[in-house]
């Protein structure tokens, strides 16, 4: 940001930040529906007859159904720096996306056991959407810090 004050380029960077995290909150937002889609239909046609342990397992189907549409839209829409899209698509990047995304999938996993064990298995679909709050946080953070720095 070249012929720039200190302050207009700290506002340019907040400018940027506040647009790439809304990307992120846009992408996901999809992929909470593509998770969700799936933790229903796995719930509901699949796993139906197991209680709390079908809804967990579910659960997993739909993360990580959402952990793939989530990468792939992060490099080609959400991390607009080319430098952060050509390590976003190195292998390494992929493990570091996995490997926070597998956390990601402990604090679903925890968030929606601890939910469904408060408040009971019919409102987990209200559980997913707090536990998916608190997950975007934690990946949008990592993701950022650790790949598309």
């Amino acid at each position: 940001m070249a012929g720039m004050t200190g302050s207009e380029e700290k506002y340019g960077r907040a400018v940027e930040f506040i647009k790439e995290f809304m990307r992120y909150v846009l992408v996901g937002g999809t992929a909470f529906i593509v998770d969700t889609g799936v933790l229903f239909l796995f719930k509901t046609f699949v796993f139906g007859s197991m209680g709390a342990m079908g809804i967990l397992i579910a659960t997993a189907f739909g993360f990580i159904a959402g952990l793939i549409y989530n990468y792939i839209l992060s490099i080609m829409f959400v991390f607009k720096k080319a430098d952060g899209k050509v390590k976003g698509r190195q292998m390494q990047a992929f493990i570091i996306f996995a490997i926070i995304g597998i956390i990601g999938l402990g604090l679903t996993e925890g968030g929606m056991y601890l939910g469904v064990i408060v408040f009971g298995t019919a409102y987990y679909l209200v559980i997913k959407i707090f536990v998916a709050a608190v997950v975007l946080i934690w990946n949008y953070l990592a993701r950022k810090l650790l790949i598309f720095k």
